[in-house]
């Protein structure tokens, strides 16, 4: 699906259309026309976080089908194919038209199918020179040799790996020597990289690594980005351009500045001895620093003066503060509406029960999201295990309402029926270690008024305490089921006719 969210956020920044179309992957058609439509729309950014890209898509082409046209042949497949013993262009062209027949595409003729192949060829044996925009871009990678760590006490050396970070207008370079090439390591050498720059370049150009790209999700022709990278882009508001598998021209300013930090910092300190990664970058930051400001040999300057003079007045300004790394994890909401997280539990409204989100994980915040619109956020918790954080907007209606129950609202309830009622509910809160554990006791006891009646339960709350200063549920039940109802009063009948001998007088004598 097209980014179109992603394409209006960029634009919106000032990007060309064309640097778009390569940071969404998408063609420059695509991006001219979603820019287009958006304009006569009045669509700009930023948008709300509930406008996604299905909505956008909605609003922009409400009704639109999307024409099929001719299928193009993988140029890259029929390349390596054609390398093949007995492998020809008419071969390849039959296989291609099955494929078309069996996904009901219309395939290309012989005759254009052979032009498209020798058209491609044609542009892979093509080189160029690309002058660059001060401040425009900036190209990232890991170098391929790294330095060397000696543990102290017992001499095991452990590799350190050197990143490099390159602005492709001057050449200023910036070098950080990390314990390995994961995540953490990765999106911290951006942080740090920025900061040593003073600013933010347009666009960010990393090689092909899982820490930029989601491999899972891209292909040969797109690529998508590893979300806590765009979400560091973002951060930062600049573009990423991956380069592509195995395409060091893609990078040629960072992959020709390795060999030459491998020369000047990472051989130059070949004879020294480190014994921990910040003495490592400590010599690091002093031999980059004798680096850029190194004359260039065939031009006046250096790298250094030719950043400060032209390139860094127009990088963007840094954000007010640095890009705080976050970990995203998949998750799966539980019939209880939380999801676990580092054996913490967090809740999310329970309308999103056995549904899948993606957490943001923070070192101070933990952040639900569902289709990218966040649903639930959370201080993140520490200490023992098996803690919840739970806010009762989550809970349903029935659940919200058992938690306002507590030992002040059973008090009040028992006050209403009489003060022996309210000493024995007192007596049996008060009775466990923790009060919440006598709730269904209580409970139980106060529902006794509906069954019998208030005034009787108040009767056997007096009782009760007459036998026993610590009174039970059960105790006061047994009283109550022990109680004879009192007889009716009843009238007395005066005789007239002095004594009289009943229906039962007679009834009983024997014939």
């Amino acid at each position: 699906m097209t980014s179109y969210r992603e394409i209006i956020r960029l634009k919106g920044q000032g990007y060309s259309e064309r640097n778009i179309a390569l940071s969404c992957s998408a063609s420059r058609n695509t991006v001219s026309r979603v820019v287009r439509v958006a304009q006569e729309n009045n669509i700009s950014w930023p948008l709300d976080e509930s406008v996604t890209d299905a909505v956008l898509e909605n609003l922009l082409f409400p009704s639109e089908k999307t024409a099929t046209d001719k299928r193009m042949p993988n140029f890259d497949y029929i390349r390596k194919e054609l390398q093949r013993n007995g492998v020809n262009k008419k071969l390849l062209w039959v296989e291609y038209c099955e494929e078309c027949r069996q996904c009901g595409e219309e395939p290309l003729m012989y005759s254009q199918f052979c032009h498209h192949i020798q058209k491609d060829e044609e542009k892979r044996r093509a080189t160029m020179h690309i002058p660059r925009k001060p401040g425009e871009q900036v190209e990232v990678d890991w170098a391929g040799n790294s330095a060397e760590i000696v543990d102290p006490d017992t001499g095991e050396i452990t590799n350190a790996h050197i990143f490099v970070g390159v602005m492709t207008f001057s050449q200023y370079t910036y070098v950080e020597a990390f314990i390995n090439e994961k995540e953490q390591a990765w999106i911290t050498a951006h942080v740090h990289m920025f900061e040593y720059f003073g600013g933010v370049a347009k666009i960010l150009v990393p090689d092909n690594t899982s820490t930029a790209v989601n491999h899972k999700r891209s292909d040969w022709y797109s690529k998508e980005l590893n979300t806590t990278y765009h979400e560091m882009a973002e951060h930062y508001n600049t573009a990423v351009i991956p380069a592509r598998v195995r395409k060091p021209k893609d990078k040629p300013n960072v992959e020709g500045s390795v060999g030459k930090i491998s020369t000047w910092i990472t051989a130059a300190l070949r004879n020294e001895i480190f014994f921990s990664l910040s003495e490592l970058n400590q010599a690091i930051r002093t031999k980059l620093k004798e680096f850029n400001e190194r004359a260039f040999q065939k031009k006046e300057g250096s790298r250094l003066s030719l950043f400060l003079g032209e390139e860094m007045p127009l990088l963007m300004p840094l954000p007010a503060t640095p890009y705080e790394l976050a970990e995203w994890k998949q998750a799966t909401v539980q019939f209880n509406y939380h999801i676990a997280v580092d054996r913490m539990y967090y809740s999310v409204p329970y309308q999103y029960i056995k549904n899948k989100v993606d957490v943001r994980i923070t070192e101070t915040t933990v952040e639900i999201y569902y289709n990218h619109s966040r649903i639930a956020s959370h201080k993140r918790l520490y200490g023992r295990m098996g803690q919840y954080s739970t806010v009762s907007d989550h809970m349903p209606l029935d659940h919200q309402e058992y938690l306002e129950w507590n030992g002040d609202r059973f008090r009040r309830w028992a006050k209403q029926l009489g003060p022996n009622t309210y000493e024995v509910i007192n007596a049996i809160l008060s009775s466990g270690r923790v009060e919440q554990q006598n709730y269904s006791a209580c409970m139980g006891l106060l529902k006794l008024a509906d069954k019998h009646s208030g005034r009787k339960l108040e009767t056997a709350c007096e009782k009760a305490l007459s036998y026993t200063s610590s009174p039970s549920y059960k105790g006061v039940r047994n009283v109550l089921l022990n109680m004879k109802d009192e007889p009716a009063p009843k009238e007395e009948i005066q005789n007239q006719y002095g004594i009289t001998r009943g229906a039962r007088y007679y009834g009983g004598r024997k014939q």
